[in-house]
């Protein structure tokens, strides 16, 4: 799935009347740059779902990492200790997978006892 939005953007462009070959009334050869912002939209797509991923790190115990990624993600248990022994396997863990709001939402609560995400899109 994916999700387009349209952000504006703001481009300056910058006119030198002599480079046309054009004198504005009142002034010299040597007139100031004239800048003009324009403004364009930007389409940026978002593939979606995006991931949170989990870090291993040497600090947290295991009960303290089960007990955020319940409280981030929402799951069960039995779902929270298998992704916490694939953190401290591999060093890592795709934890969550959805909007990106929602896996920004995820990620600062994993972050809340500073556990270190990553999200990917």
């Amino acid at each position: 799935m994916q999700r387009s939005t349209l952000q504006k953007c703001a481009f300056f462009h910058t006119f030198d009347w002599n480079s046309f070959g054009l004198q504005r009334e009142g002034m010299t050869t040597e007139s100031p740059l004239i800048e003009q912002e324009e403004e364009q939209d930007v389409q940026t797509t978002i593939q979606e779902p995006v991931k949170v991923i989990l870090f291993n790190d040497e600090v947290h115990t295991f009960e303290e990492v089960i007990g955020q990624i319940i409280k981030a993600t929402g799951c069960d248990r039995a779902k929270a200790e298998t992704l916490t022994w694939e953190v401290h396997n591999s060093g890592k863990a795709m934890v969550f997978t959805g909007s990106i709001t929602r896996c920004m939402e995820v990620s600062h609560v994993l972050e809340e006892i500073e556990l270190m995400t990553q999200i990917e899109v």
